[in-house]
C-alpha cells in the first residue's frame, strides 16, 4: 500500500509522479525460527498504516483459527505468512515479498525462511537487496542459524545490515541482554564483509522501537526502525566509475536506425563518449543515448536506455560496452566463483551447463571445487559434489570467452545463474570472486575422469562363443545411457590399459589380460546381467 497523501483525491498524476520519483529500497528479514520475523513486518505495516481495512479484517478472523499470539490478540504475522502450510506450523517457508511506501521511500520487503533447508530461498530473496534485517530471540542470542544468515548475506555483497534483537520484552528489556549480544555478532562479523551494521533492541510483538521509539527502553538513544529504514544512505552503494553496458537486444526497425537497447549495470555514459565493445574490442563513440521519452545526454546505473554508436560496428545480444572506468573487465574463458546450488541433482565437476552471464549465455562447467563451505560454522571442507543448498569455492570453464567483473566491484558483471540444459531449470547460483586464468594447471586425475564420464575406468573382459556380439550390444546400451565405451577385439594388453587409462571402460573380447577388472563369459550372463553387475560394483554410475 502506497504512503497516504491528500494529493490521492486532489491531484493523482502529480501523486503518481512523486511516487515513482522516491528513492526505492529492497530490504530482507531472516533470522533463526520464531524470531518474529513475519510478526515484525506485520507490525511495520500495521503501525505505519499502511494495510487495507479488508485485509486487516481477514487477519483477525484468520488470527482467532490460525494465531500463535494468543486470545483476542491479532496475529499480525498472518499478514505474510500466506501458505497454508506455514500457517499450520507457523514458520516462512518460501519467499514472501511485500511492498509499501513513506513519504520519502518506497519499500519492497523479502521475508525469508530461516531453515537450513530453505537455503536457496533466502539467497534468491537477498540476490537484490539493499539492506538486510538480521532478526536475534533476546533470550538465546547469537545463534548457528544467526551466523549462516550474516555469511550469506555478506556473501552476497548487502552493504548495509540491521540486527534486530527481538523479544526484549521477554528479558525485561534489559539493556545488559542487549549489549552482550550486540558484542556477541561484532566479534562473529570480524571474519565478514560486513561493515555498516546497526543495532536495535525492539519488540515487534508491542511495537517497541518498530515505528516509534520505545518508551520500555529509555537506555537506547538510537532510532526506531523505520526511521532508519527511511534515512540509511544506499545512493552511494552504486558502481558510478566504471561504466558497463550489456546489450539485451539489437534494435534495427528499419535501414536508419541501429540502437542497442539494455540497462547500465555501473557507470556513467555520456553523449560523445568513447566505448570499446567486449569481447571483440570493436571502438567508437556514443552517438544518441535514447529512451521513450527522448534522448539523453547521460545515462547512469540501472536506466534502461537505446545507445547508438557514431559508426557501423558488428554488436549482439551478449556483449558489453564499457565506457568510463578505473577497472577493467577481464576477459577469460574461466574464472574463479561461489556458487549456491538450488536443486536436488548435486553439482559435479564436468558436467555440461548453460550459464547466463549478464545477457550472454554460454555453455561452460564446472571444472573444479576447491572446498564447500560450511554455512554454519564457516569451515572449509573438501568435496567433490554440491548438493541443495550447499555453497562452494569453484573454477568455472567456459566454451568461449566471457566479460566478467568480480561481485564485489560490479554486481550485475559479477554474477551468473547455472541453467540445466536439458529442462531449462535454474539450478544454481554464483559470485564471481576472481579470475582463474593464471592458476597453475595440473594433470587430469583419474577421479576427475570418473567424475566426468560418471565410470569408474575398467578392462572388463567378454568371453563365450557369442562374446562379439554381446560387447557391441553392451556397447550400445552403456553409449545410450551416458557412458563412454570402446570394444576392443584383438589381443593388444597395452591398448587396453590406455583405454583404461583415459577414462573409458574397454569391452575386451576372448582374453584374460593381467589387469583385468571384471570378466563375463556371455553363454552365461546376457547384456542385461552385465550391465547389472557394472552398476553393482560400482563401475558405472
Amino acid at each position: 500500500m502506497s504512503h497516504q497523501s491528500d494529493l490521492i483525491s486532489t491531484d493523482i498524476k502529480a501523486y503518481l509522479a512523486q511516487h515513482e520519483s522516491k528513492e526505492l529500497l529492497r530490504f530482507l528479514t531472516c533470522g533463526n525460527v520464531d524470531d518474529g520475523k513475519s510478526t515484525l513486518i506485520g507490525r511495520l505495516l500495521h503501525d505505519s498504516k499502511m494495510i487495507y481495512e479488508d485485509q486487516l479484517a481477514a487477519v483477525q478472523a484468520d488470527s482467532v483459527k490460525s494465531g500463535t499470539t494468543g486470545a483476542g490478540m491479532i496475529d499480525l504475522a498472518l499478514l505474510v505468512d500466506g501458505l497454508q502450510a506455514e500457517r499450520e506450523q507457523g514458520i516462512t517457508i518460501d519467499v514472501a515479498y511485500r511492498y509499501f511506501s513513506t513519504s520519502t521511500r518506497k519499500f519492497i520487503i523479502a521475508d525469508t525462511p530461516g531453515h537450513e533447508q530453505y537455503t536457496r530461498n533466502m539467497a534468491t530473496g537477498a540476490s537484490n537487496c539493499d539492506l538486510a534485517v538480521i532478526l536475534i530471540d533476546a533470550r538465546y542470542g547469537v545463534q548457528t542459524q544467526t551466523k549462516r544468515h550474516s555469511f550469506i548475506v555478506s556473501l552476497l555483497g548487502i552493504k548495509h545490515v540491521i540486527v534486530a534483537i527481538n523479544k526484549m520484552d521477554l528479558v525485561g528489556y534489559s539493556e545488559e541482554t542487549f549489549n552482550k549480544i550486540k558484542g556477541d555478532y561484532l566479534a562473529f562479523v570480524k571474519t565478514l564483509d560486513l561493515h555498516d551494521i546497526h543495532f536495535i533492541p525492539m519488540s515487534a510483538l508491542d511495537g517497541d522501537n518498530v515505528v516509534n521509539s520505545s518508551d520500555n527502553m529509555p537506555w537506547f538513544d538510537g532510532k526506531p526502525m523505520m526511521e532508519l529504514l527511511n534515512t540509511i544512505e544506499i545512493a552511494s552503494d552504486h558502481n558510478f566509475v566504471d561504466a558497463r553496458f550489456p546489450v539485451q537486444y539489437v534494435n534495427r526497425p528499419n535501414l536508419n536506425f541501429r540502437g542497442f537497447c539494455g540497462t547500465v549495470a555501473s557507470g556513467v555514459f555520456h553523449k560523445g563518449d568513447a566505448i570499446t565493445v567486449l569481447p571483440s574490442s570493436k571502438t567508437s563513440k556514443i552517438k544518441a543515448i535514447v529512451t521513450y521519452d527522448g534522448e539523453l545526454d547521460q545515462a547512469f546505473a540501472a536506466m534502461a536506455v537505446t545507445l547508438t554508436l557514431e559508426d557501423e560496428i558488428d554488436i549482439s545480444r551478449g556483449d558489453v560496452i564499457i565506457g568510463r572506468q578505473q577497472a577493467a573487465p577481464t576477459i577469460a574463458d574461466k574464472f574463479k566463483a561461489s556458487i549456491v546450488w538450488m536443486t536436488e541433482q548435486p553439482m559435479t565437476p564436468g558436467r555440461r551447463y548453460l550459464i547466463k552471464l549478464a545477457t550472454r549465455s554460454v555453455s561452460g562447467s564446472v571444472s573444479m571445487i576447491h572446498h564447500r563451505i560450511d554455512v554454519n560454522t564457516l569451515e572449509h571442507h573438501d568435496a567433490n559434489e554440491l548438493k541443495l543448498n550447499e555453497i562452494g569455492s569453484c573454477n568455472v570453464a567456459f566454451n568461449a570467452p566471457v566479460v566478467f567483473d568480480p561481485y564485489n566491484r560490479n554486481l550485475t558483471t559479477g554474477s551468473f545463474i547455472v541453467i540445466d540444459r536439458l529442462t531449462n531449470v535454474t539450478v544454481g547460483a554464483g559470485m564471481i570472486t576472481g579470475d582463474a586464468s593464471a592458476e597453475e594447471w595440473s594433470q587430469v586425475t583419474a577421479e576427475e575422469r570418473a567424475t566426468r564420464f560418471g565410470q569408474t575406468a575398467s578392462v572388463i573382459v567378454l568371453s563365450g562363443g557369442n562374446a562379439k556380439q554381446t560387447a557391441y550390444h553392451l556397447e550400445r546400451k552403456l553409449f545410450d545411457t551416458g557412458h563412454a565405451v570402446a570394444v576392443l577385439e584383438h589381443a593388444n594388453d597395452e591398448l587396453a590399459m590406455a583405454i583404461k587409462n583415459v577414462g573409458l571402460l574397454c569391452l575386451y573380447l576372448n582374453v584374460k589380460p593381467p589387469a583385468a577388472d571384471l570378466t563375463f563369459d556371455c553363454g552365461e550372463y546376457s547384456v542385461d546381467d552385465i550391465y547389472a553387475a557394472l552398476k553393482n560394483h560400482n563401475l558405472i554410475h
